[in-house]
């Protein structure tokens, strides 16, 4: 493919789209606690904001059909997916409400804990910032768990792995 320059706008979505797939991204899942049970969402829009406090942030797009339980949690988990966890991702990508192909439990606050993650960070909200067709939701966290392993990596639409260095 030949080099594109172009001005972002309605008509370029498709394009901004695909230069912003150039990045390549870890792949997070977010839990939470609802009225109706728990709920999940696959997310690749997370990322770190500050030390002192602790603060991570993420990206909830405004025409998600989980839109209004993601938006109203003050509690949720932000899970960060191991490269064998693939279809856990895709399942949640389709589906937040169906928990039934994962091992998890609830923490205290009732927030789903998924097993055999990399890491989880277990927030509370702190801020949330319009911004466009999708709302940042800033968390101050509570607690981490992490392991050793690799990580999913989202790319150009794709899932994939991460090859170590020699």
């Amino acid at each position: 493919m030949t080099e594109r320059t172009f001005k972002p706008g309605p008509d370029q979505s498709m394009a901004f789209r695909e230069a912003l797939g150039c990045f390549g991204t870890g792949v997070t899942v977010v839990t939470t606690s609802t009225s109706e049970g728990p709920s999940a969402i696959t997310v690749n829009s997370f990322a770190s904001v500050s030390l002192d406090p602790p603060l991570v942030l993420w990206c909830l797009a405004k025409e998600s059909n989980r839109y209004g339980a993601f938006q109203a949690a003050q509690h949720y988990s932000i899970h960060v997916v191991a490269e064998d966890q693939q279809d856990l991702a895709l399942r949640f990508a389709r589906n937040g409400l169906d928990f039934s192909h994962a091992d998890w439990s609830p923490d205290p606050k009732g927030r789903p804990q998924l097993s055999q993650c990399l890491a989880r960070f277990d927030c509370t909200l702190s801020a949330r910032h319009e911004a466009g067709d999708h709302l940042i939701l800033v968390g101050e966290v509570e607690q981490v768990m992490y392991r050793t392993g690799k990580g999913l990596i989202f790319k150009r639409g794709q899932f994939g792995g991460f090859a170590d260095l020699l």
